[in-house]
């Protein structure tokens, strides 16, 4: 049975929500988990017209429920008594929601939650996409829930989207009438009564500079709308931010409203009370609490849910890359290209601040002939800096109204940062609300919960330990990189790689002195393994940052900060990093927007530059987007157009690009790894000469048949598949062309020397299959058949039968996997010593004359074998040793 439900004190939304997905799931049983809303509930007394067949959460049979359907609700304790099925073997879960996920977000199989502002829009989408017709009536339900929750469609929650959906209600017969009917109610005596005491209450809180009302009452009983009230109150004060505690009866509801969510995410205070919602609009339900006792664990929660006003220090580029005084201008051109920077501060051998160069100055200089000339007599030396407390405003007037390129943050007079105009822009993008731009101030989420769920419990206090140890010695340490990845995707951990703000190799050797570990320090890139007894393994790594000579070539490696040492990776799904130290243990720290590429499945470079320093990342790129279904972002799909465009793969020609290759034909299905290559003109530029179009790429999909016959076969075999796939694309070329391309990328030993070697192969055998055919027609021995394909190994055999197009030449390739491959003689040289023969070169020769009888059928039992052998051996005249004459 299919049961559609949604969160306890249901509202308009919810019921919009479940009317729309009884249209996706028409057999389902549609369910209240618990109480709902006045409003609501007098809507379902009143208005028979548009009566839901709702049953109430007694009525349902929890154990006839195979497939839960969650709608406006996506965290377990919120559904009621429903909250039993889940984690059930065999339950199916599927989740339509708008609120923001967190970790206690339900594992579901269907899984949809977009920002907008009613639930209900992400189903009536989905009906609109499948043309699935909707009357007046539920079109008039599901208005209700829009409007509801987007108050009217001027909430700051309301989307494009919410205003598309009621645009498409509207024009299947909602009627807007109801909808003000039941949403304008009339304030009854009761909530009069409850809006006097809650703005008589009222009490302002000033927290990091942010103003927070907070203000309650009491009530014996339940009284509706309590939302609707404090909407009053926020708009009739003109409050930012209010939270209102509410005693109705036994419990205490709360409800905030904060018009500033991205200094104030009122969501994160009702999730912490047992509610949930949005960072502008949440509620909770609070039992076997006093009024008192909320209000205080309120006022306890609030310095955790208002963030501190961002200062000079949060959004500070650190360590600063500076010039001295006397340095030729056409060196500082070079700084600057290396670095990727617009301006540079000139910082003197005392430390203090000189002056500021800007690119624009130094190319106009160069231009006429001023490469020689020092830096001193061009740079600007009006420059104003700040200290790390500086408020954002601060920096703002400088660089706004006094228009410095950057502005130099200074800390008892030792430059400590510098805040160019991107840092600001960033900034005040995360000031203001969501953005684009990656970068600025780092964006925070407690995943402390998720490290105790999906790593071993002695790992995390490891990495618990680690943190501390870090602190102790002054330094930060972190969780990086695609070990943080995989732990927001909810998929195994496989590395635990650790960046370390200081000497990571001393801290690593200090950890492994107090855990027994084997440390293993690499000095010149400041990275230590560590070897714990217990078999954990940590990489830990001093923050670096790196910048490249030319396209493809190595890096050069320099000490750095953590956001600098996250900027030099790939890309943002891998620059998240967690926090280790104990005060703030578990805080994923985002400066390049990884969260968000993550939650929209979206694989983004950092920088327009990154395949080009770097082409292998190129085939990763294909490979993130393959392994977890994720897409290119639009510029990212262009720029890697473009370097391929441009020729930067073969400026990588290397192990490395082989490696990265091969990592891709690993990653899932062969087949689909190519084609995705082949799309973005990957594969030609990998192997010139090689068109996939064609012939090719009809190899290529005979490869995927036989594999997958291959499989069905269920033969205990580790089949590399992406060899089979190499040989079909390497294919075409002739054997020398061969040979080139793998010396070209350095692989010319092992791997390289296979590949070259099973081509050969494949050819010959194939040759030789075709001449027993020639010659013996369907009716080849099978000894005959397995002396040609046993010596080939199994890639390239499968090959050759993906290769061949002559049906007699498969079939003899499938008879020596279904019939031959496995037959061994009885006899092993043990038992011919047993039988009298002398050890010595007769001992090859008769077992393989043994394995072509049992192939060909002349021996079929252990008897019939040493029959075999004996007449054999005494055909050769030689009596067995020890016998008589």
């Amino acid at each position: 049975m299919d049961l559609i439900t949604t969160h306890i004190n249901s509202d308009f939304d919810s019921l919009g929500a479940m009317v729309a997905a009884k249209k996706l799931y028409p057999e389902a049983v549609v369910a209240f988990p618990g109480s709902q809303e006045r409003s609501l509930r007098q809507f379902l007394v009143e208005s028979a017209l548009y009566a839901v067949d709702v049953r109430r959460a007694r009525s349902v049979d929890l154990d006839a429920v195979d497939r839960l359907v969650l709608v406006d609700v996506s965290h377990p304790d919120r559904i009621g008594r429903f909250g039993e099925l889940l984690g059930r073997p065999g339950l199916e879960v599927h989740v339509y929601d708008h609120h923001p996920m967190s970790d206690e977000t339900v594992e579901a199989r269907v899984r949809r939650i977009e920002p907008v502002g009613a639930a209900t829009t992400l189903l009536v989408e989905i009906l609109r996409e499948r043309r699935i017709p909707v009357t007046p009536e539920e079109a008039t339900v599901m208005l209700l829930g829009i409007y509801e929750d987007t108050g009217g469609l001027v909430f700051a929650t309301t989307t494009p989207r919410d205003l598309e959906a009621a645009a498409y209600l509207l024009g299947q017969g909602g009627d807007l009438n109801v909808v003000s009917s039941f949403l304008t109610p009339e304030l009854t005596l009761e909530q009069v009564r409850l809006l006097e005491e809650l703005l008589r209450n009222q009490v302002t809180h000033r927290i990091y500079g942010v103003e927070v009302t907070v203000t309650e009452a009491s009530a014996d009983h339940y009284v509706g709308d309590l939302a609707f009230l404090v909407h009053k109150i926020r708009d009739m004060e003109n409050l930012d931010v209010v939270v209102a505690a509410v005693r109705l009866g036994d419990q205490v509801q709360v409800v905030a409203r904060s018009r500033i969510p991205a200094q104030v995410d009122v969501g994160a205070l009702a999730r912490a009370l047992g509610g949930g919602g949005h960072p502008e609009a949440a509620s909770a339900s609070v039992r076997d609490e006093t009024l008192i006792q909320v209000r205080e664990r309120i006022l306890g929660l609030l310095p955790q849910v208002v963030r501190p006003p961002v200062m000079a220090r949060d959004i500070a580029t650190a360590p600063v890359k500076f010039v001295r005084p006397g340095t030729p201008l056409v060196r500082v051109q070079e700084a600057l290209n290396r670095y990727h920077l617009n301006a540079m501060p000139v910082v003197g051998d005392d430390g203090r601040v000189l002056g500021v160069v800007t690119r624009m100055i130094v190319e106009r200089a160069l231009s006429h002939g001023l490469g020689e000339a020092v830096v001193d007599d061009y740079m600007t030396t009006d420059v104003e800096a700040v200290g790390p407390e500086a408020p954002l405003d601060e920096v703002r007037r400088l660089v706004v109204r006094e228009n410095h390129r950057l502005v130099p943050v200074v800390d008892r007079g030792a430059l400590v940062g510098v805040v160019t105009r991107t840092d600001l822009l960033r900034a005040l993008g995360r000031e203001w609300g969501p953005t684009e731009a990656p970068g600025g101030p780092p964006q925070e989420r407690d995943v402390s919960r998720l490290l105790r769920e999906r790593l071993p419990s002695g790992v995390v206090e490891r990495l618990r330990e680690f943190g501390a140890l870090a602190r102790q010695q002054g330094m930060e340490a972190y969780l990086v990189g695609g070990g943080v990845r995989d732990l927001l995707l909810r998929r195994s951990v496989e590395d635990l790689d650790l960046v370390v703000e200081g000497d990571g190799i001393a801290l690593a050797q200090e950890a492994g002195r107090r855990w027994g570990a084997r440390v293993r320090p690499h000095r010149p890139f400041g990275t230590a393994k560590i070897r714990c007894p217990d078999g954990v393994r940590i990489d830990v790594a001093t923050a670096r940052t790196e910048y490249y000579p030319r396209p493809g070539a190595l890096p050069t490696v320099e000490w750095s900060s953590l956001k600098l040492d996250l900027y030099r990776r790939d890309f943002t799904i891998n620059t998240l990093a967690v926090s280790l130290s104990p005060d703030r243990f578990g805080q994923v720290v985002d400066f390049f927007g990884g969260l968000r590429d993550l939650k929209e499945g979206t694989v983004r470079v950092l920088h327009n530059l990154s395949f080009v320093e770097d082409p292998t990342r190129m085939l990763r790129a294909l490979r993130f987007r393959l392994r977890f279904g994720f897409r290119l972002g639009r510029q990212t799909e262009k720029l890697l157009r473009t370097a391929v465009r441009q020729g930067f793969m073969a400026e990588a020609r290397g192990k490395r690009l082989f490696h990265e290759w091969m990592a891709l034909l690993r990653e899932g299905e062969g087949a689909e790894a190519v084609a995705l290559a082949d799309e973005h003109g990957v594969l030609s530029a990998l192997i010139p000469g090689v068109r996939y179009a064609g012939r090719v790429e009809e190899l290529v999909e005979r490869v995927r048949g036989v594999l997958t016959w291959f499989r069905l076969l269920y033969r205990d075999t580790a089949l590399e598949d992406w060899r089979v796939y190499q040989l079909a694309l390497l294919d075409p070329l002739k054997e020398d062309e061969v040979r080139a391309w793998v010396r070209e990328l350095g692989v010319e030993q092992g791997v390289g020397r296979w590949l070259v070697e099973a081509l050969g192969s494949a050819y010959r055998a194939l040759g030789e299959l075709r001449r027993a055919l020639d010659a013996r027609g369907e009716r080849v021995p099978d000894s005959r058949v397995y002396e040609i394909l046993h010596p080939c190994g199994d890639e390239t055999r499968l090959f050759m039968m993906a290769k061949t197009q002559d049906e007699r030449k498969r079939r003899l390739i499938s008879r020596y996997y279904t019939r031959l491959a496995d037959v061994r003689p009885a006899l092993r040289g043990r038992d011919l010593q047993r039988m009298g023969i002398p050890p010595g070169p007769a001992y090859r020769q008769l077992l393989e004359g043994l394995l072509r009888a049992r192939l060909d059928g002349e021996v079929r039992t252990r008897a019939d074998e040493e029959e075999w052998v004996r007449r054999r051996w005494a055909d050769r005249k030689e009596p067995p040793a020890g016998a008589g004459s």
